[in-house]
């Protein structure tokens, strides 16, 4: 198979080194030969190489720096100069090398290279490429969506064009048609199936007309019944969103709660309490670490706390928090019990029957289009002027509209839900559930914790620290750039993608080819 990484090794530049020289020393007499049969680029430490690999063979290598001068800016002056203005909407860099070994010169390599490069430089703030391609192979470059800018420069034998390759010149070319489908693996945007994508070609209907309110009736009265709550309140936003209406309902309570983290939204909810000036405790855990009930049930026990709030499903470990048992403590003490249910609601079958108030999303698990919250509730929410107006979730009580919500957003929430029927979407994600834990074991991967539910896995990744940013060059793209996975070096991999089964057959392939790949690496630097 074919795949693509950054170098970073001295193995792989030594054997950049040899291809350098057999293109550009003994195939295109650019440089003198040497015995040691390398050729090792000038600015060597300042470029990048994206490499494409056969197995475990080097294909293919492009590298490219920043640093300036450019050697097209010795030849030309500042290319700044004579750049098309489309190729000045961002930082530039310099392509110095473009090679393939001769064994692969079957277009696939360079396609590859090419959107490798666009995609690298792209999401690394750089809007054009430079470089000076060989008229031997201009129409090659053409393809790869390179396009002249200037006149031919160099030695007879040897002449090069100056080119230039932008992210839009490169989606248009011969290449891009090639490029593989990238597989996400991200716990949200999920990629729409076709029932969903059809509510977005339908006509708009107005918020304000009967059609509209008995559509949203009908969505309603399926969140309730798969929530097991009495309310269900819409709103225009994300799951923080929801979340901020939640705690907006603890402001007006005035009374002092307990909030309990183990992860990053839990923290969040603690930072959004915060804000709005509640007064509460915190009991906070380690990333991964179980609640304690009886020190929690001790705590309600006091009478000190009025409400609690916590995160179900929390999403940066992948972590199921015992939602069940809380429920039944709270209601011991009559403690309010909040719950963000953002990444849970719809991954598993649970019920929120005993909570005061829970909130979820459109996306995630569920599967539509990302933009729509819901804030559940177990009792009458009666609107207040001390909240603020978009907040207030007591403004859509009694069936009541308030604001503006998209009539494709609903029509593609209510076709994703027919998945649930006869609990059809449960059923498919606690399949993948178990087919994940079984894979994770068989590839001896370690899990940050042990407590998964059917939505996200978190991997502490320790034996290859570029895993995520290597398979996203070969089209798998991990969750893995928030900054709170960043800080603690985590890795996720969530199951909710409509293809996740081709997607994952695919990746581990990768993933084993990845693994021996680096293994003889580093075999070799050990001998």
């Amino acid at each position: 198979m074919y795949w693509c990484k950054i170098a970073r090794s001295e193995k792989e530049f030594e054997a950049i080194a040899r291809l350098n020289y057999e293109t550009f020393v003994e195939e295109i007499p650019q440089h003198e030969p040497n015995p040691s049969g390398m050729r090792v680029d000038p600015f060597h430490h300042e470029n990048v190489y994206v490499i494409v690999l056969k197995d475990q063979e080097l294909a293919g290598m492009v590298a490219f720096r920043a640093e300036r001068p450019f050697s097209l800016d010795k030849k030309l002056g500042p290319v700044e100069n004579i750049l098309p203005e489309d190729a000045l909407q961002g930082m530039l860099c310099e392509v110095r090398l473009l090679a393939v070994d001769k064994k692969h010169r079957n277009g696939r390599v360079f396609y590859y290279l090419a959107r490798a490069l666009s995609d690298y430089a792209y999401e690394n703030g750089y809007g054009a490429a430079v470089i000076s391609g060989t008229v031997r192979e201009q129409k090659l470059y053409n393809q790869l969506g390179f396009e002249p800018f200037a006149d031919p420069v160099g030695a007879e034998g040897a002449l090069y064009v100056p080119m230039v390759l932008t992210r839009e010149r490169f989606d248009n070319s011969v290449a891009a048609r090639f490029k593989q489908k990238r597989h996400s693996f991200y716990p949200g945007p999920v990629h729409l199936t076709a029932p969903i994508q059809m509510a977005f070609q339908e006509d708009p209907i107005t918020h304000r007309s009967h059609e509209y309110e008995v559509m949203l009736e009908r969505v309603k009265s399926r969140l309730c019944q798969m929530s097991g709550t009495k309310h269900a309140h819409l709103l225009v936003g994300s799951g923080t969103l929801a979340n901020e209406a939640m705690i907006a309902q603890l402001k007006v309570l005035d009374e002092k709660g307990l909030i309990l983290t183990n992860g990053a939204f839990g923290e969040r909810l603690e930072k959004q309490a915060m804000r709005w000036g509640l007064e509460y405790n915190v009991l906070s855990y380690e990333w991964g670490q179980t609640y304690h009930l009886e020190t929690i049930e001790r705590k309600l026990s006091s009478g000190n706390y009025s409400w609690l709030l916590m995160a179900h499903g929390e999403t940066s470990t992948g972590m199921l928090n015992n939602l069940d048992e809380l429920q039944v403590i709270c209601k011991r003490y009559n403690v309010l019990l909040c719950a963000d249910c953002v990444s849970s609601f719809g991954s598993l079958p649970f019920s929120m029957e005993g909570v005061y108030l829970a909130t979820g999303v459109s996306g995630k698990a569920i599967g539509s289009m990302s933009g729509l919250s819901f804030v559940f509730a177990n009792s009458e929410i009666v609107s207040c002027e001390r909240i603020p107006t978009y907040l207030d979730i007591g403004l859509t009580t009694n069936s009541a509209i308030p604001f503006t919500m998209p009539s494709q957003f609903i029509l593609s929430l209510e076709n994703a839900l027919m998945a649930y029927d006869n609990g059809q979407r449960y059923k498919l994600l606690h399949k993948r559930w178990m087919f994940i834990e079984e894979e994770i074991e068989r590839l001896d991967i370690e899990l940050f914790t042990n407590h998964n539910y059917p939505m996200i896995f978190t991997i502490q990744e320790k034996e290859f620290p570029y895993l995520a940013e290597d398979a996203r060059m070969s089209g798998f793209d991990l969750h893995y750039r928030s900054d709170y996975l960043k800080e603690k070096g985590l890795i996720q991999i969530s199951c909710i993608q409509p293809d996740f089964e081709l997607a994952w057959t695919k990746f581990v392939k990768w993933f084993a080819n990845y693994r021996l790949y680096h293994d003889s690496e580093q075999q070799s630097s050990l001998n």
